[in-house]
């Protein structure tokens, strides 16, 4: 006999009653579920447990599926800001007021959601999620070209072309793309005898590490960046150390405070 809250956990929580049969929930499983307050009733034909997402619940009491960013979200990619609305997919052409409809006959998959991303969000908010993916393994280049080969599709694969499958993270990401844009030559994951892997190398004197400290605030990996800050400099290496926040919401500094570098070493030499 299969088990009602282990079936709905393989749907995040919130499952469609025909999701339930199919698995082999029934009838009376589900009532026991119900009067036990195991599962609840959130809308007609859709059931949940009681720490479900708020909004996968609402998504799916549509009824529809998480699309676009929102997906990538609840798939654990990269993504720079959460949307001002969720996105959603579904199979016909009305509109619900409060969310972003992209029609699919099926509920997306991994693949779809990133190409949707490519396409509907501004290109660094789409390269995130897409590098991200392409990162994890979960999607490969060959197949995001395969999608993205049509006549319409130029922009897109523009974006693909910036993809680093090496890259570590979504702040490195962010940085490289602010550069590239300003037309420097930057070199990711730089290895640098001593120290690992120096996070980019802007037109082969300047390096730039992502700070990320809003990411992880161990004693371990802080000292582990200050070890890698303390071997360039021993080095003769010029590193920037740049947050999340500047390259989130002051890029024009960024690139200003890169350029000034630059020229002071140019001067120097």
């Amino acid at each position: 006999m299969v088990n009602i809250t282990e079936v709905l956990s393989t749907y995040d929580g919130v499952a469609r009653a025909k999701h339930l049969a199919a698995a082999g929930v029934s009838d009376f499983q589900l009532k026991s579920a119900l009067a036990s307050g195991a599962v609840s009733r959130v809308a007609r034909g859709v059931y949940a447990v009681p720490d479900a997402n708020v909004q996968l619940t609402a998504i799916r009491s549509l009824p529809a599926e998480p699309a676009c960013v929102t997906d990538a979200q609840f798939r654990g990619l990269w993504v720079l800001e959460p949307p001002p609305q969720p996105h959603i997919a579904v199979p016909h052409s009305r509109h619900y007021p409060g969310f972003v409809c992209h029609r699919s006959a099926a509920p997306p998959t991994l693949l779809d959601t990133v190409v949707q991303s490519l396409r509907c969000l501004p290109e660094l908010h789409g390269l995130v999620i897409a590098e991200s993916a392409v990162v994890v393994k979960a999607v490969t280049l060959a197949e995001l070209r395969e999608r993205l080969a049509g006549r319409n599709d130029a922009r897109e694969r523009r974006t693909l072309a910036r993809i680093v499958p090496q890259s570590q993270s979504i702040i490195e990401c962010v940085a490289r793309y602010w550069l590239r844009k300003a037309g420097f030559h930057v070199e990711s994951q730089v290895n640098i005898p001593g120290m690992g892997h120096l996070d980019l190398m802007v037109d082969g004197r300047l390096g730039i590490e992502t700070d990320g400290a809003g990411f992880h605030m161990d004693r371990t990996s802080f000292e582990e960046d200050r070890r890698r800050w303390n071997v360039t400099t021993r080095l003769g290496i010029p590193t920037l150390v740049v947050s999340y926040s500047l390259l989130l919401n002051r890029p024009d500094e960024f690139i200003a405070m890169v350029r000034e570098a630059l020229n002071r070493l140019s001067a120097a030499a």
